[in-house]
């Protein structure tokens, strides 16, 4: 049984106050959860005793700095279970690590092949391969959703042919909270010849990751929605295709040997595709966030999850009128995405600020998903191991006053 009381106390900004004086209700976490002071401690930690560029020295610092930089790496590459450290690369983010397979990848597809996305996906997983399309004369292709918001896979199957060389689908909907069987459609992707690349930015935080498991080509995902730092991303790929594959951006770091005027050499994995200084220390201060994970409990932490998903849900279904809800799998991740009557989320959002409770309105960067479902945008509660009952009833009393104003 997690002690929640004692989790929070890890988070101090679960104690501050907002809107003239009202206890903070975090329910924004499909965006970016928070940070326990461990981590924030080892940032702090790190630029008042560590700081020193890695990989390029042979002074002390150096060599501390680059020792805690590569034991992140082990420590992700055992949790998402890669065969590898050289299959973990360090980005900025989800999104730039898609943008690295859509242009070194990419840049080998011929014109008039075929890549298949999903409705359900985030802008991080469709205008990349929009750009590539766009570039390479390649043709996108979409799966549909059913009315619970899970995926027509009869449909997915059916997009395949000899031209299709990428299928690139989440394995978590930021809006529905739909749970993806990505080990089923990375294997039917495989048996058509095509790569498989899964957009791990919402399962992270929730499911057990098993990059053997699954057995897709390339798996991309954030700290920030793990506990961890902003701006540390990172992709796994499999070696195999990562060696074949050309680097994406030029500078130090990526480099063997530089020759002028041509003729330069790379360096091996993982470092081929991490040009120029990293955020050495955001991400050993990622190791801080994964130490929270490991040691709270993923399995616990999902539990207590999906039981504020349910009562949430139960609760806001009976007492609110005229409310949507989007996304009605079994299963599904912590995400509430609704709309009360033809009120604007924008509207009802703010207002709850107002009362204290923060939640994500608008489309979510998934204004596909938007225009298939006929709306603007929803309001979004999304749930964390550090959000209790009782903040499940503030944020539904305060949603009951909202929707009484209109």
């Amino acid at each position: 049984m997690l002690d929640i009381e004692k989790i929070r106390r890890e988070f101090p900004i679960l104690s501050r106050t907002v809107a003239d004086g009202k206890p903070l209700i975090y329910l924004d976490n499909t965006a970016t959860s928070q940070t326990p002071a461990s981590v924030v401690r080892a940032i702090v930690d790190n630029y008042e005793h560590t700081k020193a560029n890695v990989h390029r020295g042979v002074h002390t610092l150096s060599q501390e700095a680059t020792d805690m930089q590569e034991e992140t790496r082990r420590r992700v590459c055992r949790y998402i279970n890669a065969a590898s450290v050289e299959e973990i690369i360090f980005t900025r983010g989800t999104t730039e690590a898609i943008n690295l397979v859509a242009s070194s990848l990419g840049d080998t597809f011929s014109g008039g092949s075929e890549i298949i996305l999903t409705v359900m996906e985030h802008h991080a997983n469709i205008v990349p391969w929009q750009l590539l399309a766009e570039r390479k004369g390649l043709t996108i292709r979409v799966v549909d959703i059913d009315e619970e918001g899970s995926l027509d896979l009869e449909e997915y199957k059916s997009l395949f042919n000899e031209r299709t060389v990428m299928a690139a689908f989440t394995h978590v909907s930021n809006v529905l909270g739909t749970i993806n069987p990505v080990k089923e459609m990375t294997a039917y992707a495989h048996s058509r010849g095509a790569y498989v690349l899964v957009d791990g930015a919402q399962a992270s935080p929730h499911l057990h990751l098993d990059m053997q498991e699954i057995g897709c080509d390339f798996y991309a995902f954030s700290a920030h929605k793990m506990y961890g730092p902003t701006g540390v991303g990172v992709l796994y790929g499999r070696k195999e295709l990562l060696e074949k594959m050309p680097p994406w951006q030029g500078g130090g770091e990526m480099i063997s040997h530089v020759r002028l005027p041509l003729g330069t050499t790379y360096a091996e994995l993982p470092f081929k595709f991490e040009a120029g200084t990293p955020d050495f220390v955001d991400i050993a201060a990622f190791a801080k966030a994964l130490d929270f994970i490991e040691t709270t409990g993923l399995r616990e932490m999902a539990a207590h999850e999906e039981e504020l998903l349910k009562y949430a849900t139960g609760r806001i279904m009976a007492e609110v009128e005229g409310v949507r809800i989007f996304g009605t799998t079994p299963g599904k991740s912590p995400v509430l995405s609704f709309l009360v009557r033809d009120v604007h989320p924008y509207d009802i959002g703010m207002l709850l600020d107002r009362l204290g409770v923060a939640v994500r309105t608008g489309h979510h960067c998934a204004q596909p998903l938007m225009d298939r479902l006929g709306i603007p945008g929803t309001v979004r509660a999304s749930f964390a191991v550090y959000n209790t009952r009782e903040e499940v009833d503030t944020f539904i009393s305060a949603l009951k006053r909202v929707a009484a104003m209109f």
